[in-house]
C-alpha cells in the first residue's frame, strides 16, 4: 500500500511536518487551457472587452493566488515564494493557453501554487469573459515540471 503523507498512523488528516527536510531552491511549472468562441478571442487580442484589460487582470489574479494558495488549499505550508510568473498566450482563435512559473527556497515544493496560479487566471479570464462566451472551457489543468526537492527534477512528456 502507497506511503500517504497527509495520513497519520490511523488513517486521519495531518498536516505533513517538513521540519527536516533540507532547504532549496524549487520550481513548478503549470498551465492550464481555455477553449472560447472567436469573438472572446479576438476581444482579448484588442483589449476590447467592458471590463477592462482582461489578461493583465488574470495575470495578476494568478500572482496573488499563487501566494494564497496555503490559505485556498487545507494541508498546503505557507511558503516564502521568492517569484511567480503568469503568461497569458492568445494561441489561435479558439485557445488561450495560461502558464505559470513559481519559485521558492524552502522545505517542500510549489507544485500546488504554480497550479493554483493557472487556475485561478483562467477562472479571471472566464468571469471577464463570460458576457461574450458562456460556453467557455477551462481544460488540463496540470503541472508541467518540478524541481527541487528529495524527489529531483520531473517534466511531463510534451505529448501528454
Amino acid at each position: 500500500m502507497p506511503d500517504f503523507t497527509h495520513l497519520d498512523k490511523k488513517g486521519k488528516i495531518r498536516m505533513v511536518d517538513v521540519g527536516e527536510k533540507d532547504q532549496t531552491d524549487r520550481r513548478a511549472r503549470a498551465c492550464a487551457r481555455l477553449r472560447v468562441n472567436s469573438e472572446l478571442w479576438q476581444k482579448l487580442a484588442n483589449n476590447d472587452l467592458g471590463k477592462g484589460d482582461a489578461l493583465t487582470t488574470a495575470k495578476i489574479a494568478g500572482i496573488q493566488a499563487a501566494k494564497r494558495t496555503s490559505d485556498l488549499i487545507p494541508l498546503c505550508h505557507p511558503l516564502p515564494i521568492t517569484h511567480v510568473n503568469v503568461e497569458i498566450q492568445l494561441e489561435t482563435p479558439d485557445l488561450i493557453l495560461v502558464e505559470a512559473e513559481v519559485r521558492t527556497y524552502s522545505r517542500t515544493g510549489v507544485e500546488m501554487e504554480a497550479l493554483t496560479a493557472v487556475s485561478v487566471a483562467a477562472l479571471t479570464l472566464y468571469d471577464m469573459g463570460k458576457a461574450v462566451d458562456k460556453g467557455m472551457v477551462i481544460e488540463e489543468i496540470k503541472l508541467l515540471r518540478k524541481e527541487g526537492g528529495r524527489s529531483g527534477h520531473w517534466q511531463r512528456n510534451p505529448d501528454e
